[in-house]
C-alpha cells in the first residue's frame, strides 16, 4: 500500500475514442507490456456510439 492510502488506485491521464478495428486490442496489449515499468496502464473499452476508447492511467 502506498503511504497516502491509495493502494491499487489508477489516475486517468487521458482517453481518446477511435473508429474500431480488429487489432486494436493488440496495440493496447503491446503498450501495457512495454510501458508497465513506467507505471502506465492502458485500457480499452467501447463507448455508446460503438467507438473504441483507449484510456491511459498512471498507477
Amino acid at each position: 500500500m502506498k503511504e497516502d492510502g491509495s493502494a491499487g488506485k489508477l489516475e486517468l491521464i487521458s482517453a481518446r475514442a477511435f473508429e474500431p478495428y480488429d487489432q486494436m486490442y493488440r496495440v493496447v496489449d503491446f503498450l501495457n507490456k512495454s510501458l508497465k515499468d513506467r507505471e502506465l496502464v492502458f485500457g480499452l473499452s467501447r463507448d455508446e456510439d460503438g467507438k473504441m476508447v483507449i484510456a491511459i492511467y498512471k498507477t
